[in-house]
């Protein structure tokens, strides 16, 4: 018997008033983005007015809910049901774009110039480790600031290392920060012939070695950049700070995302043990794709048995020539699309006798004919939901070892589509499976 663990109620949630930011973190191909657009298309339709921030560079956002393009620019997706007065916009973070606008925004122009056209941060604005989970965060903060929407969802980016996003305004910080970048401020702060007698005196040594590790043309763009941006610096992290403490406060909740899958569920207990170690607030577990049967009262074993001896009596009644009719009234195993009725009925067919079978009419042979291919049919059924009942009890069990270690949490499980989810239908329904199968109407 599958454990229990708490019902995540998505609904509440989405319909809390101080509900401001609902951050999706799980490791890829999980399901976030989807899951984000999802309670974005149910927030929206529910009251709220939302808006979906999505890192995943795969742009499947926009596809889904019929945008031709995301871009840094929120954009109010067509289609949502506004009769309970919510409204819905995306966007997608451009990490460049939003690295400019930060250097714009905390710097006088000619400034900023000299910032916006030096290589080295042309360089670090397109792909410095980090860059775009910082940036990330501070697309939230100033999506927070501006007050426009009452509920923010975050779409984080997949990674490896789990809560990369987290960690990446701190390692910014300690970079724009450290003992490298303040040395190479340091003629700069001096100036003048000062500046350059100090740099000739204690750091002629030094430069030469790195102008021959950089180059002398990387070292000279990488120290006009430190120059330009160091009033910039304290900036970075205070906002990196403020960004934090946001993420921590009543107002945030935290979804982790995963799939029923062993390798998933290990990254989500992860997660959960980190937001627990970092006090952000987390609202429960989303555990998206999971499997299940309308027969499951026959199992696997009595499937697989059922489909064998099926498949042994219309073997044998083709090296008899012929095929064993089933008594009256079971010719359906139980009803049409009863899997248990076949399981009954195949362990009976063996035992009957042949007399119809002795009939010498064509019609007679081609029933028996017919009988047998739906005999092989049925077994190949049976032998298919054997497999689907398999893969149920791996993920019930792969879900059990999450619970025992985490039974506290919040899980709601939202079970696998036969498709794709391509567009705001398909979000809409995995909305009514978060939502318990309640229509989005609050």
């Amino acid at each position: 018997m599958s454990l229990e663990s708490p019902l995540l109620e998505i609904d509440p949630l989405l319909d809390d008033p101080k509900a401001r930011i609902i951050v999706c973190c799980g490791s890829g191909g999980v399901g976030k983005t989807t899951t984000a657009a999802a309670l974005g298309v149910r927030a929206a339709e529910r009251g709220r007015t939302a808006v979906v921030l999505t890192i995943d560079p795969a742009r499947r956002l926009a596809q889904s809910m019929g945008l031709t393009e995301l871009d840094n620019t929120p954009r109010e997706v067509a289609g949502i049901d506004r009769s309970a007065g919510g409204s819905l916009h995306a966007m997608m973070l451009d990490m460049k774009r939003t690295f400019d606008e930060v250097v714009v925004q905390h710097s006088d122009p000619e400034r900023a110039r000299a910032i916006l056209e030096n290589p080295f941060y042309q360089s670090l604005s397109a792909g410095f480790a980090g860059t775009q989970e910082y940036m990330a965060m501070e697309k939230l903060g100033q999506l927070r600031a501006q007050d426009a929407w009452d509920l923010i969802i975050v779409d984080t980016p997949p990674s490896r290392s789990a809560l990369d996003f987290l960690d990446a305004p701190k390692r910014l910080g300690s970079f724009l920060d450290g003992r490298f970048i303040k040395l190479l401020m340091a003629p700069a702060k001096v100036g003048g012939r000062a500046g350059v007698k100090f740099l000739n005196m204690g750091m002629s040594m030094m430069t030469g070695t790195l102008s021959k590790v950089m180059g002398a043309g990387l070292l000279r763009d990488v120290q006009t950049f430190v120059a330009a941006m160091d009033t910039m610096f304290g900036g970075f992290r205070t906002r990196a700070d403020a960004t934090y403490r946001l993420l921590q406060a009543p107002g945030t909740a935290f979804l982790v995302v995963a799939a029923p899958e062993r390798d998933a569920l290990r990254e989500a207990a992860y997660f959960v043990e980190r937001l627990a170690a970092e006090d952000m607030p987390l609202a429960g577990l989303v555990l998206n794709r999971v499997h299940g049967s309308g027969a499951d009262r026959l199992t696997a074993e009595r499937a697989l048995a059922a489909a064998e001896a099926l498949e042994d009596a219309a073997a044998e009644n083709a090296a008899d020539g012929g095929i064993v009719d089933l008594p009256a009234g079971k010719a359906d195993f139980g009803g049409p699309g009863s899997l248990e009725g076949a399981a009954e009925g195949a362990g009976k067919s063996t035992a009957q006798g042949g007399a119809d079978g002795a009939a010498d009419s064509r019609t007679d042979r081609s029933a028996h004919r017919a009988q047998g291919r739906t005999e092989l049919l049925t077994a190949g059924l049976l032998r298919l939901h054997a497999e689907r009942m398999q893969v149920v009890a791996r993920e019930r069990r792969t879900r059990d070892r999450f619970v025992s270690v985490h039974p506290d949490v919040p899980v709601v499980d939202v079970r696998a589509l036969p498709g794709d989810v391509h567009d705001l239908a398909g979000l809409r329904e995995i909305g009514l499976l978060l939502g318990g199968g309640q229509p989005a109407a609050a």
